[in-house]
C-alpha cells in the first residue's frame, strides 16, 4: 500500500457452531509505533457483526496509511504494518468498560 493511497483488504470470519454469533472486533498494528499512521474509512469492526450457523463470510475493511508516514524518520525502517483483529462474541446486555472511567 503506498502511503496516502486508499486500500481494500477482506478478512475471513467463520461461525464454526451450531447457533447463531454476534460479535465484535477489536484490531491491533504492527509496529505499535505505525498504529498512529493507520487510518480505517470504513470497516466491520465499527459495528457488531451477526454470522449464523455455519457461516463464513469476507469482512472488508477500507484505509490508507498517511502520507506522513513516508516522513517520519522513525518508520524509515519500517516496510511491513501487519492489521490483525481478534473477533469477541457480544454478550447480551454487557457493557464495555470505558478507559480511564468507573
Amino acid at each position: 500500500v503506498v502511503p496516502g493511497e486508499t486500500a481494500l483488504a477482506f478478512y475471513r470470519a467463520k461461525n464454526p457452531t451450531d447457533k447463531p454469533v454476534i460479535g465484535i472486533s477489536t484490531y491491533n498494528v504492527v509496529p505499535f509505533e505505525a498504529g498512529q499512521y493507520f487510518n480505517k474509512i470504513q470497516c466491520f469492526c465499527f459495528e457488531e457483526q451477526r454470522l449464523n450457523p455455519q457461516e463464513e463470510v469476507d469482512m472488508p475493511v477500507f484505509f490508507y496509511i498517511d502520507p506522513e508516514f513516508a516522513e517520519d524518520p522513525k518508520m524509515a525502517k519500517v516496510d511491513l504494518i501487519t492489521l490483525s483483529y481478534t473477533f469477541f462474541e457480544a454478550k447480551e446486555g454487557q457493557k464495555l468498560p470505558l478507559p480511564g472511567y468507573q
